[in-house]
């Protein structure tokens, strides 16, 4: 657990852990964040708890699963975002909730791994700590911007790779790029449900702010607002991108089956009366008059070979070959 108090007398910022709380609970003036990093459960509840926040909000924070939302209580604001742990593969990554309690002088974040955004959110704070002064709820907006801008990062990061995508799939098809393009659409499919999540969040603070929003705070909401949608936006479009991308690989592997499967029909038809006529001549029975003809032999291939020749030139006329 690491937290941050704000003394506003001397503007300087003291980095800590839960002995922070109680100097906050003696400096009536002061503003204090405390990150919650996998603390044990009965330990994190025994902190919100303690900081009277609702018994509803605390259930929900301390779910593995649970979407995004926000919610107004008597005493506090409650944000839940999804956070990303980053892989080594493009756009696989792992979320996890990060959960922001905003009241009128402290901020409390939980997480169980490592957020990005609360390290950047301490960093900048370390080198200007006047920044706390802005207020939790201002805190909790730069850390929902930021988490949002890095969802608008990783999906441009990812532009390069769709493009080269696009072109493999029209010059040469194959079905490795199919698996790609499945496993990515998956992974896509993740990050647009939980950035839809992040857009109706920023909708509801910039349409209906809660209370503790409502002060100096419109510039960082309508940010936010623009961040959430323009990564909601990136989402849906690549993955219509790579809808389209596997649409159009399945029509093209569809569109050669069946000219192979033209083909084989115009040789089965080709062959059909020819398999007739060696069949009939083929039977034994004792008489046959073609047999005792001197010619009948160079007349049965010939007239094979104008049926072959006949249907081979309609089905050229035809288009079929």
């Amino acid at each position: 657990m690491q937290s941050i108090l704000f003394d506003p007398d001397s503007k300087s910022a003291r980095f800590g852990g839960i002995e922070l709380l109680a100097a906050w609970k003696e400096q009536p003036d002061s503003l204090i964040w405390i990150d919650l990093l996998d603390y044990e459960e009965k330990e994190e509840r025994s902190i919100l708890e303690g900081l009277d926040l609702h018994q509803l909000a605390i259930q929900d924070a301390l779910r593995k699963r649970h979407p995004p939302k926000i919610e107004s209580y008597s005493e506090h604001e409650f944000l839940m975002l999804r956070d990303l742990e980053n892989t080594e593969q493009a756009l696989d990554f792992e979320f996890f909730p990060l959960s922001l309690f905003v009241k009128d002088r402290i901020l409390i974040s939980r997480h169980r791994k490592i957020s990005e955004s609360a390290e950047w959110l301490a960093a900048k704070i370390e080198k200007n700590p006047e920044l706390m002064a802005e207020g939790p709820a201002s805190l909790a907006l730069q850390l929902a911007n930021h988490l949002c801008r890095r969802y608008v990062r990783i999906l441009i990061d990812f532009e390069p790779r769709m493009d080269s995508l696009e072109t493999e799939m029209y010059d040469k098809p194959n079905d490795e790029l199919l698996s790609e393009i499945t496993k990515l659409k998956s992974r896509l499919r993740y990050f647009k449900r939980n950035t839809n999540y992040h857009k109706l969040i920023a909708v509801s603070l910039k349409e209906e702010p809660p209370e503790k929003f409502r002060e100096g705070l419109t510039h960082e909401i309508v940010d936010f607002y623009e961040q959430a949608e323009r990564s909601q936006s990136l989402a849906s479009l690549y993955y219509d991108v790579l809808t389209d991308l596997s649409d159009g690989y399945l029509a093209l592997s569809s569109h050669r089956l069946n000219k192979v499967m033209q083909i084989l029909t115009v040789i089965t038809v080709i062959f059909v009366p020819l398999t007739f006529v060696a069949g009939l001549y083929g039977m034994n029975f004792e008489y046959m008059p073609e047999l005792s003809f001197r010619p009948s032999y160079f007349l049965v291939l010939g007239f094979m070979a104008v049926v072959a020749i006949v249907q081979l030139i309609l089905f050229r006329r035809k288009g079929w070959l």
